[in-house]
């Protein structure tokens, strides 16, 4: 079926980080895809799960972005019934690997062993459907194994055809530079992106890893660029949130994570913050979750921005902020360091 998407506004392509490969600017993340592993709410069912899918390729959009213990694979399998129907070569697939899949009385079911990399990569082109994924991605740091077994192990995996290329996800700066060294002096392929939690109220990256990743040209993949729904403008100060994700935070404290952030943990600065995005996102006639997003693609160390969608709404408003518009110079230089300062715009 012919897009019904004006030109304007579909997504723009971009290199990721140094490669040739070229992505959407926005990639959808299939977190919320199938029941969740950790019993998040707001998960998408698959009918509407390729709904999305349908709506995204729609926009434009190519990079998609899954991991092995989203929905301890069920997320893989959306996606690659999905893609079954598809062609292949339109698209950009994305997983990770490292974490414990579940399998009772399998020690080595988890890590980035040269065991379970190789064990999972097969698993996954299998859920997924297709014979190879163009960005193997490091889910987490492995202390627990060298760093020569593991991407050398990537590196087999490019070269045997399964894999495109490497990626790593939520390494320190420390980490990340080691691996960039290693991988340097060992003659494999490079490290092509870092994905990483990155918003207008999570910046700490930008010390160290960022700095990692210009000096190394790998392309940056912003995740949770909303703060778990923070950053949509639904939450008000002194409001203490009833829905999605952020009210199912604030009921038990004790389900915390990094998506969706202990309720406690924000102060009237951060409200600021949210008032500040507010006032642009009204200026420009848009939404804040767009002005969010927006910020993050003026980043020069940014390649894709990840949203994710539990509903088509929320994926239409988050694609808007993909193309057509953009932020001043002034309004892209606001931070969250300014506030704590006392400044304005």
């Amino acid at each position: 079926m012919a897009s019904t998407v004006p030109a304007e506004k579909k997504l723009p392509y971009v290199y990721l980080g140094q490669t040739g490969l070229k992505v959407s600017n926005l990639c959808l993340g299939a977190m919320t895809f199938g029941e969740s592993a950790f019993g998040t709410p707001g998960q998408a069912d698959e009918d509407l799960s390729h709904q999305i899918l349908d709506k995204f390729a729609e926009w434009g959009g190519n990079f998609i972005d899954t991991a092995d213990i989203y929905g301890r694979g069920k997320s893989e399998a959306i996606v690659g019934k999905w893609l079954a129907s598809q062609n292949r070569e339109n698209f950009v697939i994305a997983t990770k690997v490292r974490a414990n899949m579940g399998l009772e009385n399998n020690v080595n079911n988890i890590g980035l062993s040269r065991r379970h990399i190789t064990e999972s990569i097969d698993k996954s082109l299998q859920r997924l459907q297709t014979d190879f994924v163009d960005l193997y991605q490091a889910h987490f740091f492995d202390d627990g194994t060298r760093l020569e077994e593991t991407f050398r192990t990537f590196d087999d995996l490019v070269r045997s055809g399964k894999v495109r290329y490497v990626g790593v996800s939520n390494f320190s700066g420390w980490q990340l530079q080691k691996t960039v060294d290693l991988v340097e002096k060992l003659g494999l392929n490079p490290i092509a992106s870092l994905q990483q939690e990155y918003n207008l109220v999570n910046r700490e990256s930008e010390w160290e890893p960022f700095q990692v990743c210009k000096n190394s040209g790998i392309g940056v993949l912003p995740w949770s660029p909303l703060k778990g729904g923070l950053l949509t403008g639904k939450v008000k100060r002194g409001q203490k949130p009833t829905e999605g994700r952020m009210g199912w935070v604030a009921e038990e404290t004790n389900k915390a994570s990094q998506a969706a952030p202990l309720w406690t943990s924000f102060d009237d600065k951060t409200f600021d913050l949210i008032e500040t995005v507010e006032a642009i996102a009204k200026e420009h006639e848009r939404s804040p979750a767009q002005v969010a997003i927006r910020w993050l693609l003026q980043k020069d160390v940014v390649s894709s921005v990840i949203i994710g969608a539990r509903n088509l709404t929320q994926l239409e408003d988050n694609l808007g902020a993909g193309n057509g518009w953009s932020l001043s110079k002034e309004e892209a230089s606001f931070n969250l360091i300014s506030l704590l300062l006392g400044l304005t715009l």
